[in-house]
């Protein structure tokens, strides 16, 4: 998904009937009468080769309040805050309203790019609001028809020239993951640079002091901070040189856990934070000293991990701590015990608040970028699995034993291994841990995420079950090469 696209309007002008046909399904409901949709509503949107995230929001309301209606218009903006593409759409039939000479003029102020869109526009009967629909300012307006399908490739040749944009957007932010091995590339191809930062994202629960933190990473109040909860909605992205080490930090939304998120907007928040982990190379997992190792600090972590991100976590609020020896232990203690798959990985002490700790910060991050993008070379590969061999045989499942044979490392970023042996599918996965663990311990990896495969190289004879060439075929072969 490239880019994503919120469709907003005025109350019945057929947003929903669009984003049904984008998506191909009859997720949203339809019907004549107006303000149906109430709740933003995310899928999966396709026209022609051109793919994308596509929103669909509440018909906007001249209304400011906290009445239902009012809630509704703040969350149709939050869309329209995050969207990269805002269709707008007005009624053809109807004519352009005041209602959407105010919103056209919200959007000239709040989104980069605009669509007009002017459904219902089948017919004789239309063309009086197509011809409306260009005072507003916003260009020439597609005409669409969302029930009968017309208008689509019209709406695509808009599409795609900023999906191109988009593209090339997503190809800079997106950090190089599963990289395959260059044996020739140097040290320095890992490094980061002012063209590609190492990019971090820190997360956390709300009231963890992420804001507060990377404002004092950047030396200055660039983030809104307080001690209320939530104020943080964005994956907000800063670009700072910290210490010579150029990074571009996003600042993500608390995530607390899924059943207490009832608020719309805060789900949007949350799906934006974890936007933000796949698109970093680091991941800041931020707690509470006074709280820490909740049940969704653990979730936040695993997520790291699954993604294959190299993960740091950061204990926060040290500061007001008093018994700060006695408590570090239980911290440790605690990770090792609830974050197996993360053994190692680095556990720092800071305060958000005073800027004690981030040094050691700066050098955990710069350690677990350097492990992430590990290499090991296969003659030490090999070595080293034959002494694990010794040390801890694999086991024989049905009597026959499982043989390891060749090891080489396929990938950084995180590390990837391939394991030859006979049997893939029988090796149990506490052998398999057996090994990543190794890893970890003898090539000092720690805290990375580890990718282990077992894929299978058969000891059968190559030859066995072909046809020997008796002597009447060689006798031919000789004689026909003879009278050549």
């Amino acid at each position: 998904m490239t880019f994503t696209l919120a469709i907003v309007g005025r109350p019945n002008v057929g947003k929903s009937t669009l984003f049904n046909r984008l998506v191909g399904k009859r997720l949203a409901l339809v019907d004549d009468q107006p303000g149906v949709t109430r709740d933003l509503r995310e899928g999966e949107g396709k026209l022609g080769d051109l793919r994308f995230t596509v929103i669909d929001t509440a018909g906007l309301e001249e209304v400011t309040d906290d009445s239902l209606q009012g809630r509704m218009r703040r969350l149709t903006e939050r869309a329209v805050d995050m969207a990269d593409v805002c269709l707008f759409m007005i009624d053809a039939r109807a004519g352009v309203t005041p209602t959407d000479e105010i919103f056209a003029d919200i959007l000239r102020k709040r989104a980069d790019h605009v669509i007009l869109a002017a459904n219902k526009s089948e017919g004789s009967a239309a063309d009086a609001g197509n011809y409306e629909a260009y005072g507003l300012g916003l260009g020439e307006p597609v005409r669409l028809s969302a029930e009968h399908g017309e208008g689509m490739n019209e709406l695509y040749s808009q599409l795609m020239p900023l999906a191109d944009q988009f593209a090339e957007r997503a190809a800079e932010d997106t950090p190089d993951t599963d990289v395959v091995i260059d044996e020739d590339a140097g040290e320095e191809a890992h490094r980061p640079t002012a063209a590609r930062p190492l990019q971090v994202a820190v997360v956390g629960r709300p009231n963890a002091g992420k804001s507060t933190l990377i404002n004092k990473i950047l030396g200055e109040d660039r983030l809104l901070t307080g001690p209320e909860a939530g104020i943080t909605r964005d994956a907000i992205s800063l670009r700072t040189d910290w210490d010579g080490l150029p990074m571009r930090i996003f600042d993500t939304a608390g995530m607390r856990k899924k059943a207490k998120v009832q608020d719309k907007v805060e789900k949007l928040s949350v799906s934006d934070g974890l936007r933000a982990v796949k698109f970093a190379e680091v991941v800041v997992v931020l707690l509470d000293a006074e709280i820490p190792f909740e049940q969704q600090d653990l979730r936040i972590a695993d997520l790291a991990e699954r993604e294959g991100r190299a993960v740091v976590v950061a204990v926060n609020k040290w500061d007001i701590e008093t018994e700060k020896q006695q408590k570090l232990r239980d911290l440790k203690e605690s990770f090792e015990r609830l974050l197996p798959q993360l053994r190692g990985a680095p556990l720092v002490t800071v305060s958000a608040k005073t800027g004690r700790g981030l040094d050691r910060l700066h050098a955990a991050l710069e350690k677990a970028h350097d492990v992430w993008n590990r290499r090991v070379t296969t003659a030490q590969l090999n070595r080293w699995l034959t002494g694990m061999l010794e040390a801890h045989p694999p086991p024989a499942p049905g009597g026959r034993r499982i043989k390891l044979r060749y090891m080489t490392q396929a990938k950084t970023r995180p590390p990837g291994f391939v394991v030859m042996c006979s049997h893939p599918d029988k090796m149990p996965d506490s052998y398999t841990r057996y090994l990543v663990n190794g890893l970890r311990t003898d090539f000092d990896m720690p805290g990375t995420p580890i990718r282990l495969h077992l894929r299978s190289q058969s000891d059968k004879n190559p030859y066995k079950g072909r046809k020997k060439a008796g002597p009447s075929k060689l006798r031919k072969h000789l004689e026909a090469k003879s009278r050549k």
